[in-house]
């Protein structure tokens, strides 16, 4: 079944879709207070918050559960913004549905899990409620792709991707790596498919916020949903991350939305040609990787005569530094120059050991033909 767009069950969506509210829903009053602060934001379509936390350790705030449907509730029939919350098990699912949640959002920590998966597919099965996914925590598109392909299976057509990046053992600025190039991939894949930021999950660090806003404007993704509370430093989960709801008005104020298309013909024109000439250079790219890997299989030849292995490291740190060194002279990013080879050279590995594997698989069985 096909995904529909945001415009059939969002009414009168523009550009990009603000998805806002507390972390979590804590009180009462602190969740009418946020909604009605935001509802005074244009662009804030869909109020979130989270009922149920799943969090990393016992004994933490882990949601109020229930009584947080019956806030939301009020916050719909108050304001009339949309309603959201996150879902994790078929008991939340019915009890979303009771209370008349209007969006489901599935987590990052269940949708690695396919059998979590399923059983709210199974679960929201014969209605038409809309369904957002978050990544899984760990950086794998198949699995994130295979979540949304699950919804999609239990007959959901109104779906949502949602980008909150992806857990790293790196020392980073990010609480959460974002990968741009994962949700990019996901998009070409499923091109039909909304996918929307979460810049807040993406930073851990309110200042970055904005940043990460614009960002996902300049890759065309479709909205974005940002943690806002009344008093973000008094929150009882993820405070720093937060912003005030006049924070996210001057936000969303600043954004520079860009489209993928123009009807600006000269512009057109003038990208076409620039785009001639990126095709150009990367032909040339590939026949010069071609010969690059006429020359790995000669060295594997070589390497086996003389009994030397296919990986030698020093040969790699001296390759490396030397390509850096290089790369820096002409102005490429050190990070991309250590990323494209270390593809190269794994590549270089792995192509040379096949070659020495394959000549002394063949001379093993040469010695095992019978004399004539």
């Amino acid at each position: 079944m096909a995904i529909k767009p945001l415009q059939k069950w969002i009414p009168n969506l523009k550009k990009p879709l603000v998805i806002a509210g507390p972390c979590s829903a804590e009180t009462r009053e602190q969740m009418l207070q946020a909604a009605k602060e935001l509802v005074q934001i244009e662009d804030v379509r869909i109020f979130r918050a989270g009922i149920w936390k799943p969090r990393t350790r016992p004994n933490s705030f882990e949601g109020v559960g229930e009584d947080g449907l019956k806030w939301l509730k009020e916050v719909k029939e108050e304001t009339g913004l949309l309603t959201s919350t996150e879902v994790a098990n078929t008991q939340h699912v019915e009890l979303a549905l009771k209370y008349g949640v209007d969006i489901l959002w599935i987590g990052a920590r269940t949708s690695v899990n396919p059998f979590s998966v399923q059983e709210i597919a199974d679960a929201i099965k014969g209605t038409d409620i809309p369904v957002m996914v978050k990544n899984p925590i760990n950086a794998d598109l198949a699995l994130w792709r295979g979540a949304i392909e699950r919804i999609q299976g239990a007959g959901i057509t109104k779906l949502a991707a949602i980008h909150r990046g992806f857990s790293t053992f790196e020392k980073s600025k990010y609480r959460n790596n974002p990968l741009w190039r994962i949700p990019m991939e996901l998009k070409r894949i499923m091109p039909d498919l909304p996918i929307i930021c979460d810049p807040s999950h993406i930073s851990g660090d309110r200042s970055l916020v904005p940043y990460i806003c614009q960002k996902a404007m300049d890759i065309d993704m479709d909205g974005v949903m940002v943690e806002s509370h009344p008093t973000p430093d008094q929150a009882w989960s993820d405070a720093a991350q937060q912003i005030t709801p006049a924070t996210l008005a001057e936000l969303v104020k600043n954004l520079n939305v860009r489209t993928e298309f123009t009807t600006d013909r000269n512009f057109s024109a003038e990208l076409e040609d620039l785009r001639k000439d990126i095709d150009r250079i990367d032909h040339e790219i590939l026949e010069a990787l071609s010969m690059r890997s006429n020359i790995v299989e000669r060295i594997a030849h070589a390497k086996h005569k003389n009994n030397i292995t296919a990986l030698q490291v020093h040969r790699m740190d001296q390759l490396m530094n030397n390509r850096i060194n290089n790369g820096a002279k002409i102005g490429l990013r050190e990070k991309f120059i250590k990323e494209l080879y270390h593809v190269i050279h794994e590549d270089s590995v792995k192509t040379q050991n096949e070659i020495m594997n394959a000549i002394v698989s063949k001379s093993a069985k040469e010695n095992e033909k019978p004399s004539e």
